[in-house]
């Protein structure tokens, strides 16, 4: 077999290894050896992209003032909650932050994908539930990490969910048409697994006034963020703050029209002009006569405003103005003087 020629000679290979030696020696190992190198993983999610929270706290507000109604009217108390922020973090960061037990509910939010989890703390279900029995709303301290829900205690969550997904619907009314579904009821947030831990999860936080005497507690609702980005298109525009629709849009513009209807205007009938400037005007006596050609028509005038073509006659004893044609109103627009 012949042996495969050198492409460098003896020489050159001596040279190249000498080079490399005083390099490394000097700290000159490699090229770029200056560069800021940043890690990237293309498995991430980029919680900067797609959602706008300041849509999801305008929803959320709404929510809690249909929230409070529902719940006054079902189980006799109106919690003092308020929305929290809107964050943006991992799922495994926000099981850490849970202690079982808790009322964890697997819901699905129609027409989103994946499923969302609503988590009940049991003061609000304590509170709630001595309230619905004509107490003074009383909490509950820490319950042992395996202490199960009773019947009374499941029908008063079963309760509150329902108060939750009907608020939830109206106030997510002006974005899209949505409906829940329970799925399953845990206790331990680490058997709901809605998303994997390294997974981005949207969470809305309700939790009681500061300033209010009722316990404590918290109601989560946790949605994917893979899971808003059919709607994000939607949650960039600012939110509809009005219920209304084509009906109530149609009555409330009758209405309107209505009401500007009943509006008391005066009408001028401005038979010519006649340009004059101040000098002459002062000069004027008692007797002068001032002479000019009448137009053919005659205008009547609305707010300075020129509106309809007439003809001046009379009608019977009164004089009267015949309307000939309707004129556009000019362009309001003026450029300053």
């Amino acid at each position: 077999m012949s042996e495969t020629p050198n492409l460098l000679s003896s020489e050159e290979l001596d040279a190249l290894a000498q080079s490399a030696g005083s390099a490394v020696g000097a700290g000159e190992a490699g090229y770029n050896v200056g560069a800021v190198v940043r890690k990237h993983d293309l498995a991430a999610e980029d919680s900067t992209l797609g959602v706008n929270t300041a849509s999801l706290d305008m929803i959320n507000e709404r929510f809690i003032r249909l929230f409070r109604l529902g719940m006054l009217e079902m189980l006799r108390t109106s919690p003092r909650m308020n929305p929290g922020r809107v964050r943006i973090l991992r799922f495994g960061d926000y099981l850490k932050g849970l202690r079982a037990p808790l009322s964890v509910n697997v819901v699905r939010m129609q027409p989103l994908r994946g499923h969302a989890m609503v988590v009940i703390d049991p003061d609000v279900v304590f509170s709630s539930l001595d309230s619905f029995f004509g107490g003074f709303g009383k909490g509950v301290g820490q319950l042992p990490p395996g202490r199960l829900f009773t019947p009374t205690e499941t029908r008063i969550i079963h309760m509150i969910l329902q108060t939750f997904f009907r608020a939830q619907k109206e106030a997510w009314a002006p974005i899209a048409a949505t409906e829940f579904e329970p799925v399953s009821s845990e206790i331990n947030p680490q058997f709901a697994q809605i998303a994997d831990e390294s997974d981005l999860v949207v969470l809305s936080r309700f939790e009681p006034d500061s300033a209010a005497q009722s316990p404590g507690g918290f109601i989560d609702m946790v949605i994917p963020y893979v899971s808003l980005k059919p709607v994000r298109d939607m949650l960039r525009s600012r939110v509809q703050t009005a219920d209304g629709d084509e009906a109530s849009d149609r009555a409330w513009r009758d209405q309107l029209d209505d009401a500007v209807s009943d509006a008391s205007v005066e009408l001028r009938a401005v038979l010519g002009r006649i340009p004059l400037n101040l000098h002459d005007l002062r000069d004027m006596k008692p007797g002068d006569v001032l002479p000019f050609r009448p137009a053919e028509h005659a205008l009547a005038v609305v707010n300075d405003t020129p509106a309809f073509e007439v003809s001046v006659g009379t009608l019977g004893t009164q004089m009267a103005v015949q309307i000939l044609a309707a004129l556009t109103p000019p362009n309001s627009d003026r450029s300053p003087q």
